[in-house]
C-alpha cells in the first residue's frame, strides 16, 4: 500500500470492520481523512493542471511539491486508494458531492470564476436538491466494510474528474501565512514581496518535508487578495495589509520596492554561487598541483581569480542596493511619522477649537472663582446661624470625665489590694513556721499601707 492509503486507514474512523452508523458518518470520515491527508502532504501535486509555468525556487530540487490545498479527484486517486482485498472505494463520488454541497470542497474552476468572496454566507455553487438520493440509498444497502469499497461499479455513478479546493486547508494556510508575515516583519517595506520571494518564504507553511504546489499558491493568493483582503496583489507584487484602512491596490512605490528586493535576492544568490565556485576552484587547483598537473592548476587559479573579481563586483552592487533599500525604509518611516504628526496636529486643532482662545479661558476661570466665593459666603452664613456652644461648659465636662476616670482607677487599685490582704490572711491561719513569720510581716505592712491609703482618700474627699 502507498503512503496515502496507509495514512487514511490509520484514521480512527477507518479502523472499524463495518460501518453501522451509515451514510452521514462515512461521508464525514472520508471528508476529514482526505483533508488531513492533503494537509500532511500525502496528495501528489497535479503538475500542469493550472496551465501556468511552475515557479522555480531554491528548495525545488530539495523538497518535493505536494497539493495541500487542492485535491484532484480522478481515476489516479481511486487507484491510489485501491486495496487488493476490497478493491476501489466505489462510492467516493457521493463523498465529493456531499463535500461540494456543504462547501467543504469547492470545484477549482468555479472558485476561480466566482466574483464573490468565499467567506460570504450566500456563496454557493449548487442547490441542496441536487444531491442524488440514489447515492444515499445505495450506500445504505451495501453496508460495505471499513473504507466502503467494492467491485460493483454498475450501480454506482462514476467519479467525475475534477480539481477541488479544500476550503478548511485553504483558510488554515492563509491564517498561518498572515500570522508569520506580521510577526516577522518590522516595517512596511518588509511586507512587500515578489511572487517568487513569497513562494520561497511560505512554501513550507504546513510541513517542512514538502512544499506547497504551484496550484496551491495560485489558489492561496486568490483567497488572500479577494476573499480575506489580507494582501494587495497585482499578479507580480504582493503587499500584506497592516490594517483594514491600508490601500487595496499596488502603488508605484510598492512595485519599486519589490524590484529592489528582487534584485537584492538575485544578487545574494549570485554571491553565494560565486563563493562556492571559488572554494571549488581552490580545491581543484590544490588537487591538480598535487598531481603535478600544472596546466590544470594554472587554469583553475585563473578561473578562481576571475570569480573573485566578479564576486567583488557583486558585493559592491549588493552593498549599494542594500544602502538604497535602507534609505527607502528610512523614508517610509519618515512618511509614517509625518502622517502621525499631521493627524495629531489635526486632533489638537479640533480640541483647541472646542476650548476657545485664552480670553475665554480667563473669563471661565474668573466666573469659577466668583462662584466658589459665593459658596464660601453661604457656608459662613450657615455657620453663624447655627447653635452657640459655651466653651467653658465643654471644659467643665471634660474635667469631670477625667476625674471619673481617675476615681475608677483608684477603686480598681483598692480592690486589688484587698484581694492581696485576703490572701495573706488565709496564709496566716496555717501552722506558724519560720516562713510564716515572713508572711505576717508582709501582712502587717500591707495593712499599714491600706490604712494610710484609706486615710488619704478620706482627706481628698473632704478637700473636694
Amino acid at each position: 500500500m502507498n503512503d496515502l492509503l496507509n495514512f487514511i486507514l490509520a484514521q480512527d474512523a477507518f479502523r472499524k470492520k463495518t460501518n453501522p452508523d451509515g451514510y452521514t458518518v462515512n461521508v464525514s470520515a472520508w471528508e476529514q481523512a482526505l483533508l488531513k491527508a492533503a494537509r500532511n502532504g500525502y496528495i501528489p501535486a497535479s503538475h500542469g493542471s493550472s496551465g501556468e509555468p511552475s515557479i522555480s525556487t531554491s528548495s525545488q530540487a530539495i523538497k518535493p511539491k505536494k497539493d495541500h490545498l487542492v485535491l484532484r479527484a480522478d481515476e489516479s486517486l481511486l487507484r491510489a486508494l485501491e486495496l487488493p482485498e476490497w478493491g476501489r472505494p466505489i462510492a467516493l463520488a457521493a463523498v465529493f458531492d456531499e463535500a461540494i454541497r456543504s462547501r467543504i470542497m469547492v470545484p477549482l474552476q468555479m472558485y476561480r470564476a466566482s466574483s464573490s468572496s468565499l467567506n460570504k454566507p450566500q456563496w454557493s455553487l449548487i442547490e441542496p436538491g441536487v444531491l442524488n438520493p440514489w447515492s444515499v440509498m445505495s450506500w445504505g444497502l451495501k453496508q460495505l466494510k471499513g473504507v466502503v469499497v467494492g467491485l460493483d461499479r454498475e450501480s454506482t455513478p462514476p467519479l467525475q474528474a475534477q480539481e477541488l479546493v479544500l476550503v478548511e486547508n485553504l483558510k488554515e494556510a492563509a491564517g498561518l501565512i498572515v500570522k508569520q508575515a506580521m510577526s516577522r516583519n518590522s516595517s512596511k517595506t518588509d511586507l512587500i514581496y515578489s511572487k517568487e520571494n513569497f513562494v520561497q518564504e511560505f512554501a513550507s507553511v504546513f510541513t517542512e518535508e514538502n512544499d506547497l504546489s504551484h496550484t496551491d499558491f495560485n489558489v492561496l493568493l486568490m483567497y488572500l487578495s479577494r476573499d480575506s483582503g489580507a494582501i494587495a496583489y497585482d499578479g507580480k507584487t504582493i503587499k500584506f495589509r497592516s490594517s483594514n484602512d491600508a490601500p487595496k491596490e499596488i502603488t508605484e512605490q510598492d512595485t519599486a520596492i519589490c524590484s529592489i528586493k528582487s534584485a537584492m535576492s538575485a544578487m545574494t544568490k549570485q554571491v553565494e554561487n560565486l563563493e562556492n565556485k571559488i572554494i571549488e576552484l581552490n580545491l581543484t587547483a590544490k588537487a591538480t598541483l598535487h598531481n603535478k598537473n600544472k596546466i590544470s592548476a594554472l587554469a583553475a587559479v585563473r578561473s578562481k581569480k576571475l570569480a573573485e573579481h566578479n564576486l567583488k563586483q557583486r558585493l559592491n552592487t549588493l552593498a549599494q542596493l542594500e544602502e538604497v533599500y535602507s534609505k527607502i525604509e528610512q523614508a517610509t518611516s519618515h512618511v509614517e511619522f509625518v502622517q502621525v504628526m499631521e493627524t495629531s496636529t489635526g486632533v489638537l486643532r479640533g480640541l483647541n477649537t472646542q476650548i476657545g482662545d485664552s480670553t475665554k479661558i480667563e473669563d471661565i476661570v474668573d466666573e469659577l472663582r466668583e462662584e466658589i466665593s459665593k459658596v464660601d459666603e453661604v457656608g459662613n452664613i450657615l455657620n453663624e446661624a447655627g447653635p452657640q456652644i459655651d466653651e467653658a461648659e465643654i471644659d467643665d465636662e471634660l474635667q469631670e470625665m477625667e476625674n471619673k476616670e481617675q476615681h475608677d482607677q483608684e477603686e480598681e487599685e483598692t480592690r486589688r489590694r484587698l484581694a492581696e490582704l485576703h490572701d495573706l490572711k488565709q496564709r496566716a491561719k496555717e501552722p506558724r513556721t519560720a516562713s510564716n513569720q515572713g508572711v505576717d510581716s508582709a501582712l502587717e505592712e500591707s495593712i499599714g499601707r491600706l490604712s494610710r491609703m484609706s486615710v488619704e482618700e478620706g482627706r481628698e474627699a473632704t478637700a473636694q
